[in-house]
């Protein structure tokens, strides 16, 4: 698994964990965040490898899916690359800095 993969997938599951089951968001978060192997997470919830992995291949299709419907995380990134050119041009401008920072704190 790629280390972007990994990245994109942590921020589907920030954004969209609240659409999952909740053994989805513990598979997820066992395999996402706290790095567990298929076989550990099997063995937690006395089930096969398979159905781990068929749980957490659905799961990431389903985070899939929301994203292309709603678009949070692509979002997410476009403001981020424009609050990146906000602090550039605000640059030695100590007010404009204050604002982009709370602009940031509410995001």
């Amino acid at each position: 698994m790629t280390l972007e993969k990994t990245t994109r997938m942590n921020y589907l599951f920030d954004f969209y964990q609240s659409l999952l089951t909740s053994k989805q968001k513990s598979y997820m978060s066992l395999y996402y965040l706290d790095d567990f192997s298929l076989g550990e997470i099997a063995e937690e919830y006395h089930v096969s490898r398979q159905a781990v992995y068929d749980n957490i291949k659905r799961t990431e299709a389903m985070l899939e899916q929301y994203e292309e419907k709603l678009l949070l995380f692509k979002k997410f990134q476009e403001r981020k690359q424009i609050f990146e050119q906000l602090r550039e041009l605000a640059d030695g401008q100590p007010e404009a800095a204050s604002l982009i920072d709370a602009l940031e704190k509410l995001d």
